[in-house]
């Protein structure tokens, strides 16, 4: 049952890095790539040095841990937070610094701003109608300002 295993050989890790590859192709996700190259280099030290299966099977585990840490490296932009969203699906954290015009007076350092087609329930210094703010931070669904 596992000979296949045992004669798998520098080729058939040729082929499944090649498999993966193709794989990350048709489902696209940045992932398969890295076991793909990690396959791809198995195949070429067991091709170079015959070593055994087992120690294939360690060299690609290897190979892959190191390929997917590089790749995460090499994608990840600058000054991004390596484990946090960028504000997508955030709609409050991308209103962070900007400036908007009071709807209605502030009363008890609540009030509402017009972002867009929606409105925002604020919270900050009391202002008249039609003063600006300036978005300092969010909480849960309100927006904290201050005069801008």
């Amino acid at each position: 049952m596992l000979d296949w295993i045992a004669n798998f050989g520098g080729w058939g890790w040729a082929i499944l890095g090649l498999m993966l590859i193709g794989g990350e192709i048709l489902a696209p996700g940045v992932f398969l790539i890295w076991l793909g190259l990690a396959a791809l280099l198995t195949g070429a030290v067991v091709g170079l040095f015959g070593i055994g299966w087992q120690a294939a099977m360690l060299v690609f585990a290897v190979l892959a841990g190191a390929s997917v840490l590089a790749g995460r490296l090499l994608t990840r932009r600058k000054g991004e937070e390596p484990d946090a969203a960028t504000g997508l699906n955030d709609r409050g954290r991308q209103l962070i610094g900007k400036v908007f015009r009071l709807e209605t007076t502030m009363a008890g350092g609540e009030g509402r701003v017009r972002v867009g087609d929606s409105s925002w329930r604020i919270v900050g210094p009391e202002l008249l109608a039609g003063a600006e703010v300036k978005v300092v931070r969010v909480e849960g669904s309100t927006l904290v300002v201050e005069k801008a």
